[in-house]
């Protein structure tokens, strides 16, 4: 619990109840219970972005399959070499008169 043993914990209860007068403790009581209920709502809200984000980037992993997939398609397009054509030369003949 927060790092701490429980014999850590049970000195510093020791000390809080040495410390704080009876009269105190139905304060520090309610003090206690509003921030852990106050933790306890911050960490739901974590959780739930957190939980929003995980489901966002499992829907955008498709999307980056398909797009990865279609560039390297074309790509591989690019880099084929293609058979060279053979150019036909048309050459002119001239009549040689004799």
């Amino acid at each position: 619990m927060f790092g701490i043993s429980w014999a850590e914990f049970f000195v510093i209860l020791l000390v809080a109840v040495l410390v704080i007068p009876a009269r105190m403790w139905p304060d520090v009581a309610r003090f206690l219970a509003r921030a852990v209920n106050y933790i306890r709502r911050i960490m739901w809200k974590i959780t739930d972005v957190t939980e929003s984000v995980k489901q966002q980037i499992d829907l955008e992993k498709p999307i980056d399959d398909i797009i990865k997939t279609t560039t390297d398609d074309v790509l591989d397009g690019f880099s084929t070499v293609l058979p060279k054509k053979k150019t036909v030369r048309k050459t002119s003949k001239k009549k040689v008169s004799k």
